[in-house]
């Protein structure tokens, strides 16, 4: 059974890596995966991933105060939410309560790093196992041998990766965000409408077509790569020449934002 293990940030990849093995030893027949310990070097980070993302029986997404709202948890969770029922999708609260999460991250089913929480996520886990699960006396032993040391190595990973402060971006900058994101999603659309090529866009897919971009444009402003942007838009059946017009209409958005405020911003910053 695959077990796919999401984070971003210090902290959350801290324990992401602690649950790997955890698991492992909990649930020997398991094969978690985290992006840290099995990407090949050389190996496309963002196809890998999105590879991977179509074979697993199991997602944890790690989130913290600082990786709540970022694209790529998002990405991820959306991802894994496609192929999985509700109930295979767990949220492993690190710094976190279920308040503070809003859609759709509040829609999954919750894990705090308590005790009951950690032995409820293992009975969802052994039960995706199918025939290879184990009796319930035979996983509560196997729990009971192996918690100690995730609440000693837990503590310790928080401890030596503090939280990050959010800092809130103004108001201002965010409508400006928003509206600069709204003003290049109406040029795309509009000509892609217009096109004379063989293959148009359908109604359902000019609709799709905002939600990604929006997510490419979140994406970029996120640090993400330009290559791994483009993967996430061809991926999301967005043809190759739109999905690198749409990069460079932001890149060049962002450049003429930097030339009015005079400041420089190279393709590097992006």
């Amino acid at each position: 059974m695959k077990v796919f293990i999401s984070w971003s940030g210090n902290r959350s990849r801290a324990v992401a890596d602690l649950m790997s093995v955890w698991i492992k030893c909990v649930l020997q027949a398991s094969d978690p995966w985290i992006s840290t310990k099995h990407i090949d070097r050389g190996a496309l980070w963002f196809s890998e991933i999105n590879e991977k993302l179509r074979d697993v029986s199991v997602g944890i997404v790690c989130l913290t105060q600082e990786n709540k709202d970022k694209p790529w948890i998002l990405f991820e969770t959306g991802a894994l939410a496609k192929g999985l029922t509700g109930n295979r999708v767990c949220t492993f609260l690190v710094d976190l309560e279920p308040g503070d999460l809003t859609d759709p991250l509040a829609q999954f089913n919750h894990t705090k790093p308590d005790k009951l929480g950690m032995w409820e996520l293992v009975k969802t886990l052994n039960s995706c196992m199918l025939e290879r699960s184990l009796d319930e006396i035979v996983l509560q032993r196997a729990f009971e041998v192996y918690w100690p040391s995730f609440e000693h190595d837990f503590a310790e990973a928080v401890s030596l990766n503090p939280a990050v402060e959010v800092k809130k971006r103004p108001q201002n900058d965010v409508m400006m965000e928003i509206l600069e994101t709204t003003r290049l999603l109406n040029r795309r659309i509009g000509a892609l409408e217009n096109t004379s090529d063989e293959r148009r866009y359908s109604p359902n897919e000019l609709s799709q077509l905002s939600h990604v971009t929006s997510r490419a444009v979140s994406m970029l402003n996120d640090g993400a790569t330009k290559g791994d942007v483009f993967e996430f838009l061809v991926s999301s059946n967005i043809r190759g020449g739109d999905a690198k017009r749409i990069i460079e209409n932001f890149i060049k958005s962002r450049r003429d934002r930097a030339a009015a405020d005079d400041k420089v911003i190279t393709e590097n910053d992006l």
